[in-house]
């Protein structure tokens, strides 16, 4: 890899437009190991959501600690990784990105009809359908100067994770099989 290829992905978005998919499928076809942000919240937080109620800037404080010393510890090892995070807001990004050059932000962008389509669907998940708004009301999309890619969701999770891979220049091992 090059000193510009990312050593760690974080793919961003609101809750529903499939973040966790396809940072699987970035995961499988990289074979690359996927953190999904999720696992980083504390109970409380995960509580919170269940019952409808967004988290406030302070809520979400401990937590995106935790993946900015995921990050580290994984750019400090120079062993690759995904993780998923909604980092709405251009100060989370921040936090968990900041000043880190081997990072590479993907923006995974999509319509709210869509992604209340897809919500409506979901049986498995904390986060309720109700929070999409506030989801949506919160989000400040990544601006030039941070570098994201920007995948329009409406691909299936294998065209998207293949087009994000050639954008961010990561070698694909499924090509060079």
């Amino acid at each position: 890899m090059s000193n510009k290829t990312p050593v760690v992905i974080v793919l961003m978005g609101v809750s529903g437009c499939g973040k966790s998919t396809v940072s699987a499928e970035l995961s499988r076809a990289l074979g690359w190991p996927f953190r999904d942000a999720d696992s980083f919240h504390p109970p409380a937080n995960i509580d919170k959501m269940s019952r409808g109620v967004p988290l406030t800037d302070a809520d979400r404080r401990p937590w995106l600690d935790a993946i900015a010393q995921w990050i580290d510890g994984r750019l400090a090892r120079g062993a690759p990784g995904i993780v998923s995070c909604s980092a709405l807001k251009r100060a989370y990004r921040r936090r968990i990105i900041k000043d880190r050059t081997r990072v590479g932000l993907v923006y995974l962008r999509g319509e709210i009809g869509l992604i209340a389509a897809r919500l409506a669907k979901r049986t498995d998940h904390f986060m309720p359908a109700a929070l999409l708004a506030s989801q949506f009301e919160a989000l400040e999309e990544p601006q030039p100067d941070e570098q994201p890619v920007v995948v329009s969701i409406e691909e299936g999770p294998a065209r998207i994770a293949a087009s994000i891979i050639a954008a961010l220049g990561v070698p694909n091992p499924e090509e060079t099989e």
